[in-house]
């Protein structure tokens, strides 16, 4: 089966950068894979670089109201399905790949279905991701010789599709954030693995951060926004007690690391007061709409 027939590729926007997107979408589009733009009810000031968008061959859905990335995400999953497409590839907008990007984490996904059997592996990502303010890596654990862990953030993996549409899809009450972390952990407890492919990177950029140095060790200061520290909180102590019951070991890195962007958001970033309040948010129940 050849590439464009194995993969749908969706990649969530909103105000997206035309030299980004428009490079993005020309990478993948030009090995034959079919992509899907979704975009989260951008303001018309995106209307010229969507229309090039569709005319680089992308699928363009545009959505009148902002509801977060993992509508975005859905939309490409129900296209997938759809196609026949076996795997799902979301990428953010300001991602870069390069031409043999899917290529390796296609291969590492054959190579860790051989190993760990058909229907075992629920997402494919690359092991490193190199963002502005430094590379970051994730947490390894072997199994028969194939890495893996226990999540992976949504941009530039590839999602098993009928894995995730047997476990709904990806949660759209979480909006934007620990989105890929819900994932990750109901394939995990559906009995699937986490695979990282040796070696990989993709260049990401991850917020406005920049990486300081704590008690001897470089950490990320993410320099999102308040309400973005609001839903981190939220969302990640939503999640906390199904992380801990399946994995406390990761489910306590987890709410360490969010701890951490808390403290380094209210001490070295600017609008410090503000995002105090914003996290002190993420703490009370969600107000219904």
């Amino acid at each position: 089966m050849t590439v464009t027939h194995q993969v749908l590729a969706v990649v969530p926007s909103y105000r997206p950068s035309s030299a980004d997107l428009l490079g993005l979408v020309t990478v993948l589009t030009s090995q034959g894979i079919p992509v899907i733009v979704a975009d989260d009810a951008s303001p018309c000031t995106s209307d010229a670089v969507l229309r090039e968008t569709a005319a680089l061959g992308a699928r363009v859905v545009r959505h009148g109201t902002n509801a977060g990335i993992a509508r975005s995400l859905n939309d490409g999953l129900r296209s997938a399905d759809e196609v026949g497409a076996r795997w799902l590839l979301t990428v953010d907008q300001d991602s870069t790949l390069t031409t043999d990007y899917l290529a390796a984490l296609l291969a590492t996904a054959d190579s860790s279905e051989s190993i760990l059997g058909p229907g075992k592996v629920g997402a494919i990502a690359a092991a490193g991701i190199a963002d502005a303010s430094g590379a970051l890596t994730y947490p390894v654990t072997e199994v028969n010789g194939v890495q893996t862990t226990a999540e992976v953030i949504q941009t530039g993996t590839i999602w098993a599709v009928d894995a995730l549409l047997a476990l709904g899809g990806f949660d759209e009450s979480l909006g934007i954030d620990a989105v890929d972390a819900a994932a990750c952990l109901a394939l995990r407890k559906a009995g699937m693995r986490i695979v990282l492919a040796p070696g990989l990177e993709i260049t990401h950029r991850v917020g406005d951060g920049r990486q300081v140095r704590v008690l001897g060790r470089d950490v990320l200061a993410s320099g999102h926004s308040p309400e973005r520290h609001t839903t981190i909180v939220r969302n990640r102590l939503r999640l906390f007690p199904a992380e801990f019951a399946q994995s406390p070991t990761h489910a306590l890195r987890t709410l360490r690391r969010v701890a951490v962007n808390t403290a380094l958001a209210v001490t070295v970033e600017d609008d410090r007061w503000a995002k105090a309040k914003g996290s002190a948010r993420g703490l009370l129940p969600r107000k219904n709409r």
